[in-house]
């Protein structure tokens, strides 16, 4: 009611009366895009160049450097800022393979460090370079680059980029928020580092996830770059390697729990809403344990959600529905039939299962099977941890509903799957069986006319079994070995399906090149990480299939923060997923291209931000943005909507730059 009678004043103060009534009479426009702002300055001459918000080095004008203090501070002639990136983009190429730090440094890292130098010293040119090249720069600043940038990040180190809150800052933290420069942040986001991708605890070194993050924002949302900024929270860290390491950068102690970790984490949120009442906080890279528990204990009261709870099952959706989709315009199943199986598989997934069911499900249709042979499939999953055990649960319901849902169809469904750990084949035999595992150990009756025993390796039960798939979510690169795939050949399925499902790329359980090289052509194949498609002569494409947030959670940061909803719900985030589902076009679909390529994700974000604007709207969430109120944004068309969000879209153009005094 409060919210409602504030709209309601909003909307009836005089000058935005009017121009409610202006607007019944003619068309919205927008003239003043974010990217075109002027900045006003309170410092001139070499404070602006050493600082890479405002500089821009020699594409200043000489009306600007006389403005601004910089004349014979900077070479006499004056470049385009096309041409400084084509200067840089020759250098970056000429310089990748030389900027190696030793022999175990990858030329993908040495991209990240000549892309961060960049960064350091002029923020508009770096992000100009990240939008015009994403599809080559998104897997250096982000996945999987991140992940090596984390693991090294000590000896990386520089300088400072974001803030760093720590379990001894307790009591401190509500004056340490006001030491960041910014008035004004949209976007926050945080780790604590305890779960970094695939790599585990990498504690203070967590920070270059939220930092990649943030990067992705400013790319493919727009997000403005001076008001995003990149958090860690140390509470110390489990990794015994760190704790023992006289370089690592953050508390040498073991991690906070329980009560201790909630308190440092409620006194960080009550901070940072304190002095930015208006921010978003996306949660990366939690432990689980902890992920779900502080998305429950915040989410109501603050703008803040966490896309690997959140997202992840949308996203899920979002796949099953291409997916239904396609089967629908193959005639693979009628209508009906379709509906039915989307609901059922819809029950049984959610998050890392429910991207994999997916992929699963696919596989079936891409051997030519009828759909109703999946509980056929022969699975043999690498890896016993929680998202092996998890796949292997959400994948057997699915059978077992498929085949009526009582006690004999998931005797029947359990059996369908071959699970291997890092000490081999599980069965009854085994002492001390994980519970979640036990339930798909291999009965001793089984063993006998299957040739296999407890402990069996993998290539024995690739070459027993002759499964039609074989699933890695082991963390394990390599696992999935030139043995393995030779084995794989005599599978009973013409066309076998590999999921080499481990993050980052050196956890990928294999590569398609060496897939389809083994293989050939037949072979169906996904990833966790991204990859590319595998040349295979004669016009053919061995095509890799890999699943990534990166197109919801831009959109859905940048749609909160435009609808100026006060919490983020689950139907913004279904508006978003059911958007990106339906943004492909029904030949791309034909052609099995089940995600859009990455060069268009500035157009998807925009898509997907407006929609999350008019759920927000229609669920009486919106408080309004700037001088758009919820009543007004109520009364956008959705076209005008789109419009409203690309306005808002900060673009890498340099802005006009005015000095005035403190």
């Amino acid at each position: 009611m409060a919210s409602i009678s504030r709209n309601l004043r909003r909307s009836l103060a005089p000058g935005r009366l009017r121009r409610l009534l202006l607007l019944s009479q003619h068309p919205r426009e927008y003239v003043t895009a974010e990217c075109h702002r002027p900045v006003v300055l309170h410092k001139r001459g070499p404070d602006i160049l050493h600082d890479p918000w405002f500089n821009r080095g020699t594409a200043f004008s000489m009306t600007e450097r006389d403005r601004l203090g910089l004349r014979g501070l900077l070479p006499p002639s004056v470049v385009s800022s096309q041409q400084q990136i084509d200067r840089f983009m020759l250098d970056l190429k000429r310089l990748q393979k030389y900027a190696r730090d030793g022999p175990s440094d990858t030329y993908p890292l040495a991209k990240w460090r000549i892309l961060n130098r960049l960064h350091d010293r002029n923020e508009t040119m770096y992000y100009k370079v990240l939008i015009d090249n994403i599809e080559e720069y998104a897997p250096v600043v982000y996945t999987p680059t991140v992940g090596l940038v984390c693991q090294n990040y000590s000896g990386l180190f520089r300088r400072p980029r974001g803030m760093y809150f720590s379990a001894e800052d307790r009591g401190e933290m509500m004056s340490m928020v006001y030491n960041w420069p910014a008035d004004q942040v949209d976007m926050i986001v945080v780790t604590d580092g305890s779960r970094i991708l695939g790599l585990g605890d990498l504690g203070v070194h967590g920070i270059g996830i939220a930092i990649g993050k943030l990067d992705l924002y400013v790319a493919a949302a727009g997000i403005n770059p001076q008001r995003v900024l990149p958090i860690m929270i140390d509470v110390g860290t489990n990794n015994e390697k760190l704790l023992k390491d006289p370089l690592y950068l953050g508390l040498q102690e073991h991690r906070l729990e329980g009560d201790e970790y909630v308190s440092v984490i409620d006194e960080f949120m009550e901070a940072v809403f304190t002095r930015w009442p208006n921010v978003i906080v996306q949660f990366e890279d939690f432990q689980s344990k902890w992920a779900f528990r502080l998305l429950q204990r915040y989410r109501k009261t603050y703008r803040m959600f966490n896309d690997d709870v959140q997202v992840s099952p949308s996203l899920c959706k979002f796949v099953l529905k291409m997916f239904i989709r396609s089967l629908r315009l193959y005639d693979i199943c009628s209508k009906s039939e379709c509906i039915a199986l989307e609901m059922t598989v819809l029950l049984c997934t959610k998050g890392t299962a429910g991207v994999a069911i997916a992929g699963l499900l696919g596989a079936v249709r891409a051997q030519g099977r009828p759909m109703i042979d999946f509980p056929k499939q022969r699975i043999v999953v690498a890896g016993a941890g929680s998202a092996g055990i998890g796949v292997v649960n959400a994948a057997s319901r699915t059978m077992a509903r498929m085949l009526g849902n009582n006690e004999v169809a998931f005797e029947s469904a359990r059996s369908q799957f071959w699970i291997v750990d890092a000490h081999g084949l599980i069965t009854e035999d085994r002492a001390d069986i994980d519970p979640d595992a036990r339930p798909f150990a291999r009965r001793k009756s089984e063993l006998g006319h299957q040739g296999l025993s407890e402990g069996a390796s993998l290539v024995e039960v690739v070459k027993k079994v002759k499964p039609d798939v074989i699933l890695g979510l082991s963390a394990v690169g390599g696992l999935f070995s030139k043995e393995v795939l030779e084995a794989l050949k005599d599978s009973s399925s013409s066309r076998p399906a590999i999921f080499a499902m481990s993050n980052p790329t050196k956890n990928a359980e294999c590569t398609p090149g060496e897939a389809f090289s083994i293989l050939g052509e037949k072979v169906i194949f996904a990833s966790g990480s991204p990859f590319h498609d595998v040349d295979l002569g004669d016009g053919k494409i061995g095509h890799s299939n890999q699943g990534n947030n990166m197109y919801l959670f831009p959109g859905i940061g940048l749609g909160t923060l435009l609808s100026g909803a006060r919490v983020i719900s689950d139907g913004m985030l279904q508006a978003a997923a059911e958007r990106l589902a339906s943004y492909m076009k029904e030949e791309e679909v034909l052609e099995g291209i089940i995600y859009p390529p990455i060069s268009r994700i500035r157009d998807i974000t925009k898509e997907v931000a407006a929609a999350v604007v008019r759920e927000a709207v229609a669920e009486d969430l919106a408080e309004g943005y700037r001088d758009m109120d919820a009543r007004e944004l109520a009364q956008l068309s959705e076209e005008e909507t789109i419009e409203y969000v690309k306005t808002n879209m900060w673009s890498p153009v340099y802005p006009t730059m005015i000095y005035k005094k403190d």
